[in-house]
């Protein structure tokens, strides 16, 4: 018979230590109850007949016909993926090790193709994937531009609440000095002048004056509420073709990436200001997290006045981050009137400013993860008109309510473990 040995204890030797990681439970919980809110919803209204997805354009180097698949079949195997992956998040959650980012990406996708297929059966109409994705890109393009100036402003140690403001301003300068020189291009610029302007505003009595960052942006939100409110009913509205009926950008074609199936059309043949998303996204993570000026930024949004130490002029390199990031969300104010459409109205923002903060957060303040979260956003806004489309019984209410609901999953549950940068929210005093 042999004798176990005791157990011992293992004491860590002196200058070892052990890195502990505390991984969060939200993303496995928030997955299992959409997947049994989903299963029950299929379970309790069940339609019969398939489902119809129209994936060609007309315009494709290569026509890909129709994709019919039976409604609820296809529903409940979508169901089924679900399961799983929420059961594999619940492992890994279980063992202390974190969840890759494909598991929720992967479940949104299945979870999409669930909806739309329970949706679309039985429907004489088809869904328009290639139209879906154009208008979710769309729609997503002014929280994208506010959500990578939120994430410049934070990662600087200044939150940024007049986003808001900053899109408003944007739309409303766009679209006054677009009719005025008959120029989109001009409009635009004038919006990125205006972003600018809100964002010194709020530098200046969030950094030198030391006012708190929340009610600063929040009083900015109002002003320009009330300011472009005023000055469209007493300059605008007298006189609309003077003042309020801009020149738009029209679609730009990229040659053989607009053929590409399904995508093509999409992505590739959008107005100059998507393109510019399509650049700005990089080019913000690639200057945050690969260049001195990045670095610095970083570093007296973490620990300003370790950042002081070495030489880095704290409120000087707030200052230029508001300032990049002022111009930035300014281009997303710009969107709504030299874009999307071309007049500018009363608050026509809409508290997307307020949707790209959700972003900031959802993307744990990186530049790439924000813009994916404002794209499902954008998705969300969409997809009432597609439904609406095939006929589904979900009442318009619901799906106005939609991309609000999206985020507030997004905040509470799917974002999982975040941490924001150490001193954003905390103004620096030299000591």
């Amino acid at each position: 018979m042999t004798a176990l040995a005791p157990t011992v204890p293992v004491t860590p030797e002196p200058g070892v230590h052990r890195h502990v990681v505390t991984v969060s439970r939200k993303l496995a919980i928030t997955l299992g109850v959409v997947t049994a809110l989903s299963a029950l919803l299929y379970l309790l209204a069940p339609r019969e007949g398939d489902t119809s997805f129209r994936l060609a354009t007309g315009t494709d180097a290569v026509e890909i016909g129709d994709l019919k698949v039976p409604g609820m079949a296809t529903a409940w195997v979508c169901v089924a993926v679900m399961a799983v992956l929420t059961v594999y998040a619940a492992v890994r959650t279980w063992t202390n090790r974190r969840t890759g980012l494909w598991v929720p990406i992967l479940f949104a996708f299945a979870f999409l193709v669930a909806f739309l297929s329970w949706a679309g059966a039985g429907s004489d109409s088809d869904i328009p994937v290639s139209r879906l994705i154009a208008g979710s890109v769309l729609l997503s393009v002014p929280i994208v531009f506010g959500a990578l100036g939120g994430v410049i402003g934070e990662r600087a140690g200044v939150v940024n609440i007049a986003i808001e403001g900053q899109l408003l301003a944007g739309a409303f300068t766009a679209a006054f000095v677009g009719t005025l020189t008959g120029s989109p291009w001009a409009g635009l610029i004038a919006a990125v002048l205006s972003g600018v302007l809100v964002a010194l505003v709020l530098g200046v009595f969030a950094i030198k004056y030391r006012v708190n960052q929340v009610i600063v942006g929040v009083v900015l939100n109002v002003l320009v509420i009330g300011l472009t409110s005023f000055l469209y009913s007493t300059v605008m509205v007298p006189d609309a073709e003077t003042f309020n009926q801009t020149e738009r950008f029209g679609s730009l074609a990229i040659p053989l990436l607009s053929k590409i199936p399904i995508l093509g059309q999409a992505l590739f043949n959008q107005p100059v200001v998507v393109y510019m998303m399509y650049v700005a996204v990089p080019a913000v993570w690639f200057a945050l997290m690969r260049t001195r000026w990045g670095l610095r930024v970083r570093a007296v949004g973490e620990h300003p006045t370790a950042a002081d130490t070495v030489g880095i002029k704290v409120e000087r390199t707030r200052y230029r981050a508001l300032v990049v990031a002022g111009a930035i969300t300014g281009i997303g104010g710009g969107f709504y009137t030299v874009v999307s459409v071309s007049s500018f109205g009363k608050e026509m923002t809409a508290g997307a400013g307020f949707i790209a903060l959700a972003a900031v957060i959802f993307g744990k303040w990186d530049p790439v993860r924000a813009a994916l979260a404002a794209l499902l956003f954008g998705f969300a806004s969409n997809l009432e008109g597609t439904l609406s489309i095939v006929g589904a019984p979900v009442p318009s209410q619901f799906m106005l309510m939609l991309p609000y609901v999206v985020t507030i999953l997004a905040v509470a549950g799917l974002v999982g473990r975040s941490r924001p940068p150490a001193a954003s929210g905390e103004p620096y005093v030299k000591g």
